[in-house]
């Protein structure tokens, strides 16, 4: 597909968060092979390999919405969710920068549900990075009453997802790209940074390196 085809019908950079260039280059708006009913809404073409493409306008209007919601909450009281291992350094710097809880790799059960579990938390509100991948966090978020925030690939569903952000949410770019948006614009909303202020990291900071991780088994991550 062509730089043109790519962004025909997409919304102008002057009403992004970034240029839309930027965005398209992380790959935001590359889905999978798999389409469901909840994130039907959110796809506006296939591609002719079979890809569905998000609309990078709603992923845009997603993040800010989120950002405005998570900056209501107490930091501390905020866990964003990986269990991916892509999304580990992406999820851990945005924390770093915003001061919520990061909860990387195998989320405990009983983390959230269980009182008596050695590192119970008690938060206010939840983000996965993978509803399917982060299952046990929503499952104990969503029995809490807790609201949770997802970020949503074309192939997910929105089973105990209160807020959704449609986005790929496998690519390593992708995912430091909308980890550092957010965390961008989580600062902004708390007043902590003017409205067109910049942080100090880049994308590449929130980027899962290669060389730091080992496959698991069978490649997956």
């Amino acid at each position: 597909m062509s730089e043109v085809e790519e962004k025909e019908g997409m919304p102008k950079s002057e009403d992004l968060l970034l240029p839309l260039e930027e965005l398209l280059a992380a790959g935001l708006h590359i889905g999978t092979r798999i389409k469901t009913g909840d994130m039907e809404p959110y796809i506006y073409r296939v591609r002719p390999d079979g890809l569905f493409i998000l609309n990078i306008g709603k992923t845009d209007e997603k993040i800010r919405l989120a950002a405005r919601f998570i900056g209501r909450f107490e930091p501390e009281r905020t866990l964003i969710v990986s269990s991916r291992l892509y999304g580990k350094t992406p999820v851990e710097r945005s924390c770093e920068i915003t001061k919520t809880v990061p909860i990387v790799g195998r989320f405990m059960p009983g983390l959230i549900s269980n009182p008596l579990q050695p590192y119970h938390a008690d938060p206010q509100v939840v983000m996965v990075t993978d509803p399917r991948a982060d299952w046990q966090a929503i499952k104990e978020a969503s029995s809490a009453g807790v609201p949770v925030i997802a970020l949503c690939d074309t192939d997910n569903v929105f089973s105990g997802v209160d807020l959704s952000i449609p986005v790929n949410n496998k690519g390593r770019r992708a995912l430091a790209m909308v980890y550092w948006l957010l965390a961008r614009q989580v600062l902004r909303e708390r007043g902590e940074l003017a409205q067109d202020g910049a942080i100090t990291p880049t994308v590449d900071d929130f980027e899962t390196k290669l060389a730091a991780i080992a496959p698991r088994a069978g490649g997956e991550f």
